[in-house]
Order: structure tokens, then C-alpha cells, then sequence
């Protein structure tokens, strides 16, 4: 991923310039400022893996699949082949930050001394409408003033940046709650950090872990998943605990619910359990 953000301004940077040649020199100024600062932005963002440089990728990836695209449109006068071109690099490093392993460097890279962190996977809900529309908020709200400034439209420019601003810091917000849910794997036993489905992580020790194996289909477990698609996990208790959920329905208090099993949906279920075996088996530390 790094390597293919590092090399888009060679393989998108003719597509990109060609849209803009015919525009006015403000307009071409800004479009540079920006979209050097958002590739050095996502350069930074590679070499530092933690859980806000990934919600950086996972915004700027995608903005410049759009940038390309808009791109394609406009330029006339580049060749199709650099269009092309262009297009492919952009998607390529776009479907590497979404990688689930990529999404587990970067939220293990911000964790504490012996423990693993795991990522979540988006309740699907999310993806369909939310997730969206936040990301539009962010880039949306980042570039639509500076462009209509540039353009000269001073009023309304004016009133879109100061607007999208908010639009911006609201939406990044957002997103970032999804880059800091995870399974953390500790000495201890195992850690629960999700904001969408617990008001607070909840600590399961070891000793009170019955199983922790891929979930039947007729599983009666507390569904803490959110609707995420993929394998889920059941993690099975030795006796009932008492959890404080988040109610799906926004605006509703929490509850208060007590539960033998759990089930959540890991981005990479079979690492997750992988690691927790290796650590259940492991010799304990003098």
C-alpha cells in the first residue's frame, strides 16, 4: 500500500494535471495545494500505523479514486492510456486500504505492551447510507469552499467553508469510531471495545471463557455484531455477565442485559482465533 500511494503522483499525475489545464490559474493553484496535501497526508498516514492515520487511508483512498474519476471525465487531452492508468493505481492503493490485514496493522499498531489488537468488521447497516454519507461530509466539506473561493464566488464560498468545516469535523469524528472498534487480546484473557454495540469494554478473563469457536447457525447468543456480514465468532461464558449495550435504535438509553454467550464479527476471524489459542496454551511468564 505504501509503495502504490507512494508512486500515484507518477501513474495519476498526468490524468489529474490534463483535467485542470484549461482552468483558471486560481482554480489550478488550489486543485494542486489540495491534492499534494492530500497525497503527502496519505504518504504520512502509511508510515505511521495507528488507529487515526487508518481512518486517514480509508478517507483519502477512495477521494482520490474520485479525483481520477472526475479527472477522466475532463481530460480531453490526455491519452486514454494514462487515463487508464491513473484509474488502476488509484484502485489499487483504494482496495489496499481496505485490506482486513491492512486494517489490523494499523489498529495493532496502537496498542499496549503485551496485547493484540483485532478489528472489527462494519455493521452492514452502516454501509448502506451512514458510512457514506460521512465520508462526503469530510471530503465534501474539505474541498468545496476552497474551489468555489477559487472560482471567486466570495459570499457563497465563504458560507460553504465555514459550513463544510463542521460538515468535515463531524464526519471525521464519525468515521473514526469505526477505525477504534476491535477484540483486544491481553494477558489477561480478552477485551470487548466496540462504542456501537457496548457503552464500555468489558473485560473477559480467561478462566471464565467456557469457548470461543466460529458461531452455529441456531446460536442463542447476545448478538453484539450490529449486522456486520462475515464469519462471526460465539464466545462462550462459564457463568452469566452483566453487559451495558447500546441500543440499535439512535436516541435510546442503554440496557442493561445479562448473557452466557457473545457473539461479534472479527475482520479476520481465523487470525483472531489463531492467536487466542496460542495464548491459551502458552506458558505463563515468571
Amino acid at each position: 500500500m505504501r509503495a502504490a500511494w507512494l508512486l500515484l503522483p507518477l501513474l495519476a499525475g498526468p490524468a489529474l494535471a490534463g483535467a485542470f489545464s484549461d482552468a483558471s490559474r486560481p482554480m489550478q493553484l488550489t486543485t494542486a495545494v489540495g491534492l499534494w496535501s492530500g497525497w503527502l497526508a496519505g504518504l504520512v498516514a502509511t508510515l505511521v500505523p495507528r488507529t487515526v492515520t487508518l481512518t486517514v487511508v480509508r478517507t483519502l483512498a477512495p477521494a482520490a479514486v474520485v479525483a481520477v474519476a472526475v479527472a477522466a471525465v475532463r481530460a480531453d487531452d490526455v491519452a486514454v492510456g494514462w487515463v487508464v492508468v491513473g484509474l488502476v493505481a488509484v484502485l489499487v492503493a483504494a482496495g489496499l486500504a481496505f485490506f482486513p490485514v491492512t486494517g489490523q496493522l494499523f489498529v495493532d499498531g496502537s496498542s499496549y505492551g503485551d496485547e493484540a489488537r483485532y478489528p472489527l468488521r462494519v455493521p452492514a447497516p452502516l454501509l448502506m447510507g451512514p458510512v457514506p454519507l460521512a465520508w462526503v461530509a469530510v471530503v465534501g466539506g474539505g474541498v468545496a469552499g476552497p474551489l468555489l473561493l477559487a472560482a471567486k464566488e466570495w459570499v457563497f464560498g465563504g458560507l460553504v467553508l465555514v459550513v463544510g468545516v463542521a460538515a468535515a469535523y463531524w464526519g471525521a469524528r464519525a468515521l473514526h469510531v469505526l477505525s477504534r472498534r476491535w477484540v483486544v487480546l491481553v494477558p489477561a484473557g480478552l477485551v470487548l471495545h466496540d462504542q456501537l454495540a457496548l457503552a464500555e469494554p468489558i473485560l473477559l478473563r480467561r478462566q471464565d471463557v467456557r469457548s470461543l469457536e466460529p458461531a452455529p447457525v441456531d446460536t442463542g447468543a447476545l448478538d453484539l455484531t450490529r449486522g456486520a456480514l462475515g464469519l462471526a465468532l460465539e464466545l462462550a461464558l462459564v457463568s452469566p455477565v452483566d453487559l451495558s449495550t447500546v441500543a440499535e435504535r439512535p436516541g435510546a438509553p442503554t440496557e442493561t442485559t445479562e448473557a452466557t454467550a457473545l457473539l461479534f464479527t472479527p475482520t479476520q476471524p481465523g487470525a483472531l482465533l489463531t492467536a487466542y489459542r496460542t495464548r491459551a496454551t502458552a506458558k505463563p511468564r515468571r
